[in-house]
């Protein structure tokens, strides 16, 4: 092997001391300690190498969370310098520091206007966690406390803990860890699966009301909110239809209902905008937000709250009854506030909206538009989600659309490119900074895997 850093161990050795002691995310784990998982061992930029010297083109951003890439100088020194500072400490005492004042000063100076506080938290699950908490707290400070159940949609997801699964509308997740009381759900807006014969925006408004016929059997009076993502990240990446946004918002403010956006994966210029529901056009009154945050660098969350929260609780809530050993700590408010600022100071999300963005939706168009595999193209920005389908004048899907997308990942993998498989869709979100040459080498690697599936499918 001619490796670029030194390995300390076998790869084989890695692999046997893992199966001892990991059980890893969403895998058969059986499966995975007689396969070995890849053992990664350096990044830069947009790419990862492996033990055995492979290097691979991340496509994903990790799990669409290292918007600068790997090995940032600023981001690990800022690191270094809060660590020798001020390693840790805490938000209760009545005490702060410095670090996350000035992260806060940053992040509401990116936000609309209408939001004001915000909860740190350690991931996206626990933000969506404490959303629950605060939002049945609101509702009692307002005189409200009969307003507790959340609803969210099927195919959504808001995280791996129990209340944040349940929130989501992954079924096999719910049947494994079971859900929580006061939580429904409504159907996803996934227009080429289910429309039938509606048009894209007859679809997303029929989708929409579907949350009013919701509100209106558990009662508008019990219902505190609606969650989603403004495009369901780990559901496909799929895009809702233009009519959506526009009707879902106008139920929520009808029947007094908080709207919560997910912000975790849409957020910190992923679409070429700071946050995934200015591009839709809608205004939430919580948002989750956490990967980009850090560019993935440490682990933080939050849930921001807007003004017409955040004043209740703090002039009428009284003691809020919360909180995270780690929420805003120093070392992870230090690593996001030079995140932040880079992505700010250095034009990267302008960059996504005004040049990398549009040329990795039209090179993406340019080479599957007319390829036999690929029934539609979503995306926007640094994100894109390819559909398969078997016939494309009918939209008919695979039958074994699932495995063929596995499939194709594997390829991926074996062409140095990291892409991710969700039902029959294959889905890429690279790094914000990637250049239009990574982006030619992401769509060029994916096209092949793309072509070795449809070979196997019979479809080339």
């Amino acid at each position: 092997m001619n490796l670029p850093f030194e390995l300390k161990r076998q790869t084989e050795d890695y692999q046997q001391a893992d199966a001892a002691h990991h059980i890893h995310a969403f895998v058969d784990q059986k499966a995975l300690n007689a396969e070995g998982p890849r053992v990664m061992v350096r990044g830069k930029g947009l790419y990862l190498w492996d033990s055995e010297g492979k290097r691979y083109l991340d496509g994903m951003s990790g799990l669409w969370c290292t918007q600068l890439g790997y090995g940032r100088k600023d981001l690990t020194a800022a690191a270094a310098a809060q660590m020798d500072q001020l390693s840790y400490y805490n938000m209760f005492f009545h005490t702060t520091h410095p670090a996350v004042i000035e992260l806060s000063e940053l992040l509401f100076s990116l936000l609309p206007g209408h939001y004001s506080h915000v909860i740190y938290t350690n991931s996206g699950s626990e933000a969506n966690e404490v959303l629950i908490r605060t939002v049945r707290r609101y509702w009692q400070v307002v005189g409200k406390p009969q307003k507790k159940i959340m609803i969210g949609r099927w195919n959504g997801y808001h995280g791996s803990t129990l209340a944040a699964s349940a929130l989501g509308g992954m079924k096999f997740m719910h049947e494994m860890g079971g859900m929580i009381p006061d939580v429904a759900h409504i159907d996803e807006p996934y227009w080429y699966a289910q429309g039938g014969e509606l048009t894209p925006a007859e679809f997303g408004r029929r989708c929409a009301l579907q949350l009013e016929e919701k509100i209106l059997e558990l009662g508008a009076e019990n219902v505190a909110g609606f969650i989603a993502e403004p495009f369901q990240g780990a559901g496909g990446m799929i895009f809702p239809p233009e009519s959506y946004w526009p009707e879902i918002q106008r139920i929520c403010r009808q029947y007094d209902v908080l709207l919560c956006a997910d912000e975790v994966i849409g957020g910190f210029g992923r679409t070429g905008e700071w946050f995934a529901h200015e591009y839709f056009g809608f205004e939430p009154d919580t948002l989750s937000i956490a990967k980009g945050l850090t560019s993935g660098y440490i682990p933080m969350g939050g849930l921001v709250l807007s003004k017409r929260i955040a004043d209740a609780l703090v002039e009428q809530g009284g003691v809020f009854a919360h909180g995270l050993t780690y929420s805003g700590h120093p070392v992870a408010a230090a690593v996001a506030l030079a995140n932040l600022k880079a992505l700010r100071d250095e034009g990267i999300v302008r960059t996504v909206k005004e040049d990398t963005g549009p040329y990795l939706q039209q090179i993406l168009r340019e080479v599957f538009a007319h390829h036999p595999m690929i029934g539609e193209i979503q995306g926007t920005g640094l994100l894109a989600a390819l559909q398969f389908a078997e016939d494309k004048s009918t939209r008919k899907r695979f039958d074994d659309e699932n495995d063929l997308a596995w499939q194709c990942r594997t390829f991926g993998f074996e062409e140095g490119v990291i892409i991710r498989s969700t039902l029959g869709r294959m889905i890429m979100a690279p790094a914000l900074v990637a250049t239009r040459g990574e982006l030619d080498e992401l769509v060029e690697k994916t096209r092949i895997a793309v072509d070795r599936t449809a070979r196997i499918a019979g479809k080339l």
